[in-house]
């Protein structure tokens, strides 16, 4: 990935800023698909509602009150094979046990967690498409990831107090 050609994600949350490089020479479907939801606003108001240290730290499709935000757009292709790892501080999308599921939510890897990575054309060899990294604010997604979590209904590891995605901006 090289900085002087790839759009840089700001994401503003209430912890800090979280600056990503994309790549959208590796992964253009997703690229494209987390631009477009952030120059829609989308993001706006939603939290990182599953944080779990050691692992990683995931938002950007529900709201404070542990909702699904309206107005998704339809689920995009997996771009998992596309030769990019799950490393510490890169970014790739949350899906169900669908391949082909991933909307808008997305996950900062906090370790290196090789089993999300595409090993096979088969719904458990899949992965999960990495489409960027942190080039400034790992501090700040090192920070969330060390907040108290609990449970919130059905949901776990949610922050107790909400961490909110205030302003997503894409420089392309």
């Amino acid at each position: 990935m090289s900085e002087t050609t790839n759009p840089i994600a700001r994401i503003e949350t209430s912890m800090g800023e979280i600056v990503l490089e994309l790549d959208a020479a590796n992964a253009p479907i997703t690229v494209a698909n987390f631009i477009d939801y952030a120059n829609d606003g989308f993001f706006e108001g939603t939290i990182f509602h599953r944080v779990i240290d050691g692992f990683m730290v995931q938002g950007g499709g529900l709201t404070a009150d542990m909702r699904d935000k309206a107005n998704k757009k339809a689920p995009i292709k997996n771009e998992a094979g596309n030769g990019l790892k799950n490393d510490r501080g890169t970014v790739a999308m949350a899906r169900t046990q669908v391949v082909d599921s991933a909307t808008s939510q997305f996950f900062i890897n906090i370790d290196d967690n090789d089993f999300l990575n595409h090993t096979a054309p088969t719904p458990q060899g899949f992965g999960y498409a990495v489409f960027g990294k942190v080039t400034d604010g790992m501090d700040t997604v090192d920070a969330i990831r060390k907040v108290k979590t609990g449970n919130s209904g059905m949901h776990q590891d949610v922050p107790v107090e909400a961490i909110t995605i205030q302003k997503v901006t894409v420089e392309v």
